[in-house]
């Protein structure tokens, strides 16, 4: 290994001795909570820089991060096109439906027990079904634009988000239920009043883990049909052109999108659930 890969190895010893000295000082305080996993990010980014740099590994299995940084400056306007084909419309469009009509049938549920013996475990066996085997019926259903990826996605955010809500609304307890209806409260009433705050940490629950669902599900399905724009679709034609720093180009888009959405749900439910414990600051 050359001195490329010996002073990234070093640098890794020396950032990870700092970050476990702040981590156990310091770590309750908010800036160490942010720069802790900043500085460990930048030590994986250096690490791989000297390792693949000092072992002089093919850029075809493993590009340095300088390569793919250099690939993503210059296509720029190819990525932001794809990101607007596959998260701005497949996904985000996806989610939006899948996720709202998960409660509307969530509240149906709620209120059917029929519903209750017979949709969910249908639920069940429809989100255990792969993705590879659901995304070419619907491109073939909805043709191979974005209207396509955005089925893919209601179907993989729908049953988490319904589960999740369904045992929000079932969280209240017997005394509240016997509480609102001393008060003479009708199911609406109880429903506003009682029964969706307590179900808003669940249902959170689930919009947080369909966050990622979508973004999978979108570029997933592109893989079998796309017009030719499309993270998918980038990442399958890049890979057959041995552009392994602009397919790292269009993980590194995907993996920014991700936590960003993630992250803003996360800021919503802060917001929404200010009064629940789990909101305290410890």
């Amino acid at each position: 290994m050359s001195w490329q890969g010996w002073a990234a190895l070093a640098f890794w010893i020396a950032t990870s001795a700092l970050n476990a000295t702040i981590a156990n000082r310091w770590g309750g305080a908010r800036w160490a909570r942010i720069f802790v996993p900043v500085l460990f990010g930048i030590t994986l980014l250096v690490l791989w820089q000297g390792v693949v740099t000092g072992l002089g590994v093919s850029p075809v299995i493993l590009p340095p991060p300088s390569m793919i940084a250099a690939r993503f400056a210059e296509s720029t306007a190819l990525l932001w096109g794809d990101f607007a084909q596959t998260i701005l419309k497949g996904a985000l469009a996806g989610y939006v439906i899948g996720c709202g009509a998960a409660v509307l049938v969530a509240i149906a549920v709620d209120r059917s027990p029929f519903l209750q013996r017979g949709l969910l475990p249908v639920g069940n066996f429809v989100a255990a079904l792969p993705i590879v085997g659901i995304a070419p019926i619907l491109v073939m259903w909805f043709g191979f634009d974005w209207q396509s990826k955005a089925a893919v996605v209601v179907v993989m955010v729908f049953f988490p988000v319904l589960v999740n809500m369904v045992a929000g609304l079932a969280a209240t307890d017997a005394l509240q239920r016997d509480l609102m209806q001393t008060y003479s409260a009708t199911y609406r009433q109880s429903l506003l009043k009682m029964r969706l705050p307590a179900a808003m940490p669940f249902l959170f629950n689930g919009l947080k883990i369909a966050t990622t669902l979508a973004l999978i599900g979108a570029i997933v399905a592109e893989f079998f049909g796309s017009p030719t724009r499309g993270m998918g679709f980038r990442i399958s034609t890049a890979v057959g052109q041995l552009d392994m720093p602009l397919v790292w180009s269009e993980i590194a888009v995907a993996a920014l999108a991700g936590s960003g959405f993630f992250g803003m749900m996360v800021l919503i439910e802060k917001a929404v659930t200010f009064w629940h414990p789990s909101q305290r600051v410890k």
